[in-house]
């Protein structure tokens, strides 16, 4: 059982080019190095502001920089559009995409707006007609640690999952004055999506009952920082298994990270990602594993993401962060939102099965 699994991203060996749209600091800071390092070629970017994008494709060593999106989907070079905007108008960029015929990497959150996913749903089943791929940029599921849990988890070292536990204990990022602070429930609509979603892979198989969340002010909070810095998320599964996600506010903590374990009826898994805290220990019987990790979620994670795409691609088959798979972390963070604006009372989602990578059964809006 102690096999070595290959946890790092996986790019083919003739990678398809590349068409940016978004040139922040996201794309500045995460999508171009982690593409420069894994050897991604990207061709072209296109911004809301077309200086913006010339200014990014000087800096990066990108040939072409488009004056409009609509330019960039009629690039013939450009054969996956990676969209790394914010939420607003993510999903008319994605029906553009997928009209233009070009494959795509959606950042996440996939969507904050329930009333988005009759039409999302429509948007991919026009790509699956069309035999394009559309995934979403769930780079944590590529976190060393994280990607290792994953795997682990899969080939049963620690038998059914029981629970799953994650604790931020790290200062947030900045957020008073920013457009995050506009979101209302930002830590559960967007923040904490990375978390949730890898908390739904490694419960694959059952479905979610109740999902309980709050959030709230903190001692000490700036009056200028509208969100509430506090959050806790927990879901009730079918299986009897649980989990819970917390942060308790801006932690005042230099050498902290994001402490997580995973539960299991025959062995428990225990890590930590972030501020240079990575690690991952399998627990099992007598045995105590400590794997050695290499790599980052910053920048990895981003490669991780775009890989795993472009190896489906080149395999004809459905990524593991297929737009269709995201769906129920969508509705999981949709749940913990209205969970929080009833005051914390239990949602209750219909027919929210989380199933495993590649299949899509049960993730109906």
């Amino acid at each position: 059982m102690n096999e070595l699994l290959d946890y790092r991203p996986s790019v083919p060996a003739q990678p398809l080019r590349v068409g940016l749209i978004g040139a922040g600091g996201i794309a500045r800071t995460a999508h171009l190095p982690a593409y420069a390092a894994w050897g991604i070629p990207v061709v072209a970017i296109a911004s809301r502001t077309a200086s913006s994008a010339r200014s990014l494709a000087t800096q990066s060593g990108v040939e072409r920089a488009h004056d409009s999106v609509a330019e960039l989907l009629a690039d013939d070079r450009v054969d996956v559009v990676d969209i790394a905007t914010g939420p607003e108008g993510r999903l008319d960029l994605i029906a553009d995409a997928v009209a233009a015929g070009k494959h795509v990497l959606a950042q996440k959150p996939l969507s904050v707006d329930a009333v988005e996913l009759p039409r999302l749903e429509s948007v991919l089943a026009s790509a699956r007609e069309l035999g394009i791929r559309v995934a979403v940029n769930q780079n944590a599921r590529w976190a060393p640690a994280w990607r290792l849990a994953t795997l682990l988890v899969r080939r049963g070292d620690i038998g059914q999952v029981v629970g799953v536990t994650h604790l931020h204990d790290k200062p947030l990022p900045p957020l008073a004055g920013t457009a995050f602070d506009d979101v209302a429930h930002m830590l559960l609509s967007d923040y904490l999506v990375h978390w949730m979603d890898i908390t739904r892979c490694w419960l694959e198989g059952t479905e979610v009952l109740a999902v309980t969340a709050q959030d709230s002010r903190v001692p000490g909070q700036p009056d200028d920082a509208r969100n509430p810095w506090h959050a806790g998320v927990q879901l009730a599964l079918s299986s009897g298994a649980s989990a819970s996600i917390r942060v308790v506010g801006n932690a005042r903590a230099r050498a902290g990270g994001c402490p997580f374990w995973i539960h299991g009826t025959e062995g428990t898994i225990r890590g930590s990602v972030l501020l240079g805290s990575d690690f991952l220990e399998l627990e099992r019987g007598d045995e105590r594993t400590r794997f050695a990790l290499e790599g980052q979620w910053f920048p990895d994670g981003f490669a991780g993401t775009m890989g795993e795409l472009q190896s489906a691609i080149a395999e004809d088959r459905e990524p593991e962060n297929s737009a269709e798979h995201v769906l129920a972390t969508v509705r999981l963070g949709q749940a913990a939102v209205s969970s929080a604006a009833a005051g914390g009372s239990p949602i209750h989602p219909d027919g929210l099965v989380l199933s495993p990578a590649g299949h899509t059964q049960g993730v109906r809006a």
